[in-house]
């Protein structure tokens, strides 16, 4: 399976498939490869990933709630159903404003 820790041939709600965790980020990890990063997160209100930058662009799906998400020093604000993409080495950083879920899709350049 090219997709793991993800139930196959079923129709599923995405953002029940990883839970809450008081006072945590909870991660699950669906893809890891050089090219590629997919990954499910759920943030208890209050939690935050610090500013970084990430060598491919980091595409954000929100599940549930909302998240201040900061890229290049601009605040947005990210609520269920919408999405963000965050450019490749340009910082940016994640901050929950309620219980928050998200899927994190990362491409990678090929290396030549």
């Amino acid at each position: 399976m090219f997709i793991e820790n993800f139930v196959q041939n079923q129709v599923v709600e995405i953002g029940e498939q990883i839970g809450y965790e008081e006072g945590k980020i909870v991660t699950k990890s669906l893809v890891q490869r050089e090219g590629m990063t997919m990954m499910l997160f759920a943030f208890d209100a209050g939690q935050e990933i610090a500013t970084h930058a990430s060598g491919g662009d980091a595409m954000v799906v929100v599940l549930d709630g909302s998240a201040e998400i900061t890229v290049d020093g601009v605040k947005h604000t990210a609520q269920k159903g919408q999405s963000i993409i965050m450019p490749a080495r340009i910082p940016h950083a994640v901050k929950a404003i309620s219980q928050y879920k998200m899927l994190l899709i990362v491409v990678k350049p090929e290396k030549k």
